[in-house]
């Protein structure tokens, strides 16, 4: 009977999360089903049934330059992912193993920084920007996902260097290892499971911003989310022209997604079992 039980138990969780999973998923199938639309179909409604064309995409890579702002996601997102962790690297060691009583309020202000509305600073962060030449340039955008993103970076490695016995990183130091040497050859290489999951994490982050992104940026620097943007004219909306561009931006990162998925979960739970 407690078999019996169990297998159910099993089965309604299994059905559960395929349910959960469909309904997070759908959004992505029906822009993937749009995009083999024509734009007379795609405004007709709702339906699950394209036409099968591909002339939405050939539209896309056509009409617009897709390489280029693909290509800007990929130097802009990489970019911001590595800068931000030379900083947070560093930042997590000394609160998770140099604490002071200012510690968790600091960590606590870092956080309150990504609750605050990004158009309450934007007036001043563009007036920087341009300033310093830095609108419409990948090095700008770059710093700025550094800076949104940091934040999580810094927490979710602490908590991961949280993890670490102290005593080893003593040893090391009774062995003559300076503190850089500690950083870089003993507590890196215990933490890859969450450095790599920090990483897949702040890439996917970066990729999907779009509001620093659109204002930040014209031409030269634009990422995929204004490559999209720009799909939208006076003139209405190319559903099916929009979802084609959608399609060709996502699925780099769900496919990033899809292979790393297993290191994504372990450095998410890395720590959470003794």
């Amino acid at each position: 009977m407690a078999r019996a039980a169990t297998l159910r138990r099993k089965i309604a969780f299994t059905a559960l999360a395929w349910t959960i999973a469909m309904v997070i998923f759908f959004p992505i199938l029906y822009t993937i089903i749009t995009s083999l639309k024509t734009e007379t179909e795609a405004i007709q409604g709702f339906n699950l049934i394209p036409s099968f064309t591909l002339e939405n995409y050939v539209t896309v890579q056509t009409q617009r330059d897709y390489f280029k702002p693909f290509m800007n996601s990929v130097v802009i997102s990489v970019g911001s992912t590595i800068l931000a962790l030379f900083v947070a690297v560093p930042a997590a060691w000394a609160m998770a193993f140099s604490p002071t009583k200012r510690t968790k309020d600091i960590l606590m202000w870092m956080l309150s920084t990504k609750m605050m509305p990004a158009v309450a600073v934007l007036v001043p962060i563009y007036l920087i920007f341009r300033d310093f030449g830095l609108l419409d340039t990948r090095i700008g955008l770059t710093i700025m996902l550094m800076l949104i993103n940091l934040p999580i970076v810094v927490w979710m490695l602490y908590t991961y260097f949280r993890e670490i016995p102290g005593e080893i990183l003593e040893a090391a130091r009774m062995d003559g290892a300076s503190l850089v040497n500690e950083i870089v050859y003993v507590l890196t290489p215990m933490a890859i499971p969450g450095i790599a999951s920090t990483m897949l994490l702040n890439v996917i982050l970066a990729w999907n911003e779009a509001f620093w992104t659109i204002r930040l940026t014209t031409t030269n620097a634009a990422p995929l989310t204004a490559f999209i943007a720009s799909f939208s004219s006076p003139q209405g909306l190319f559903w099916a022209k929009l979802s084609a561009a959608s399609t060709l931006a996502i699925a780099p990162i769900v496919i990033l997604g899809w292979f790393s998925q297993k290191q994504l979960v372990r450095g998410l739970t890395f720590g959470a079992v003794k």
